[in-house]
């Protein structure tokens, strides 16, 4: 959140000793970095940016963070629970794709179906979740699929925002691979990209950051494979820890 007079960002969290606190510690920090960014700019219109960039920004730090993690690790000299909270927190970025294709898939269904019943939502949503997800197994918890919508606060208070999480994440990867090939650039074309604040269209900023907007094959592919050899390192690191 952002305290518009002032200009001064501040992070607004809750706290219980788990990892999840450090990875929204990081994605919160991006978002006042944001905000800092631009709190020079007159127009206050200016001081914000679309949410899909907004999100890069704070994906983006916890991409770019994950490897000082061993500052949150220091009782274990091996660094092996900081490479395991990497290993999952890729797992994560990983596992939210198809997640929120789900849940943007279903909030059109919802709206383009009036008048349909609670049974046909339920068979809307497990059918969804046969196309995104149909090789998890969730066998004796089939009652218990067909609402797992209900978790997700979006459908209820903000319909059809969700689907720019994808966006945005598609974003942070690209800011994370190229920080992999030359971070000086690669933080700098972030840095610059955030203080545009809103001045510039979407494509644009992504752009200033260093990244395509756009979700072909061709984007997408090498952000895969680069997954994917992370998870590897990173489930090499943690010796087979599970």
């Amino acid at each position: 959140c952002t305290l518009a007079e002032a200009r001064l960002p501040f992070i607004f969290m809750n706290a219980v000793g788990l990892q999840r606190d450090v990875e929204t510690i990081l994605h919160e920090a991006g978002h006042a970095f944001h905000a800092m960014a631009v709190r020079d700019e007159d127009l206050y219109a200016y001081r914000t940016a679309p949410i899909e960039f907004c999100e890069v920004a704070s994906m983006s730090m916890e991409l770019l963070g994950k490897e000082f993690w061993n500052e949150y690790y220091p009782s274990n000299g091996d660094g092996e629970d900081a490479n395991r909270a990497r290993r999952v927190h890729l797992e994560g970025v990983v596992g939210v794709f198809p997640w929120i294709a789900t849940v943007d898939a279903f909030q059109h269904w919802l709206y383009t179906h009036p008048g349909h019943s609670r049974q046909d939502r339920c068979d809307a949503w497990t059918a969804l979740m046969n196309r995104f997800g149909g090789e998890v197994d969730w066998s004796g918890l089939e009652n218990i699929r067909a609402h797992l919508w209900h978790r997700q606060l979006h459908i209820f208070i903000h319909p059809f925002y969700y689907i720019e999480y994808g966006i945005a994440q598609i974003g942070a990867l690209q800011v994370w691979a190229n920080a992999k090939r030359d971070k000086t650039k690669s933080l700098a074309d972030y840095k610059g990209s955030l203080a545009l604040g809103g001045s510039r269209s979407l494509p644009e900023l992504f752009k200033a950051a260093g990244c395509a907007f756009e979700f072909s094959a061709q984007t997408i592919r090498p952000l895969a494979r680069l997954l994917r050899d992370e998870l590897a390192k990173a489930k090499a690191e943690t010796r087979g820890v599970k």
